[in-house]
């Protein structure tokens, strides 16, 4: 126990997002990622896919989420047209990374995105730089299906990953 922060000594608490999570929600998207949405998208997406939008907590502080969307459309593994799970954003605060919440995360989303949804397939887009979290999705058993050029405002590239369920 010696050194630890009293954080790493809290228990986290993963669970469903409601909508009273939005500014705790925003707060951790602030901290870590440079792309923001208006309020009403995040709460959108609470009230349509919140059987699959989960958070992280310690004590009564969000400190991670994960935000899906279901959509139907092409395939990015194979052909066809298919219910897609889309994971639009997911973010854990500094401090508690490389603790295995995203992994949490992202594998309670999944399951929910399959089974609440009847998502056949799930994706997202990543950072070409991000090579810790595109190592996590590796790790989770997506494959990098296509490269977009200029996908974020700044001009970095993105890898859409992809992933059967």
């Amino acid at each position: 126990m010696g050194n630890a922060p009293p954080a790493a000594l809290e228990e986290v608490v993963i669970r469903r997002a409601a909508p009273d999570d939005i500014d705790g929600i925003i707060s951790v998207n602030i901290e870590c990622l440079p792309e923001h949405y208006p309020i009403r998208f995040w709460l959108e997406h609470i009230e349509r896919y919140g059987d699959a939008f989960y958070v992280a907590e310690v004590g009564s502080r969000i400190i991670a989420y994960v935000m899906p969307r279901v959509e139907f459309g092409f395939a990015k593994l194979g052909t066809g047209m298919r219910r897609l799970g889309h994971i639009v954003s997911i973010a854990v605060r500094r401090a508690f990374r490389r603790r295995g919440i995203a992994t949490v995360l992202m594998t309670a989303s999944m399951e929910s995105l399959k089974n609440e949804y009847g998502v056949q397939e799930v994706y997202l887009e990543v950072r070409v730089s991000n090579e810790p979290a595109i190592n996590l999705y590796k790790k989770l058993g997506f494959t990098i299906v296509e490269r977009i050029r200029n996908y974020y405002l700044d001009g970095e590239d993105a890898y859409v990953m992809a992933k059967e369920l």
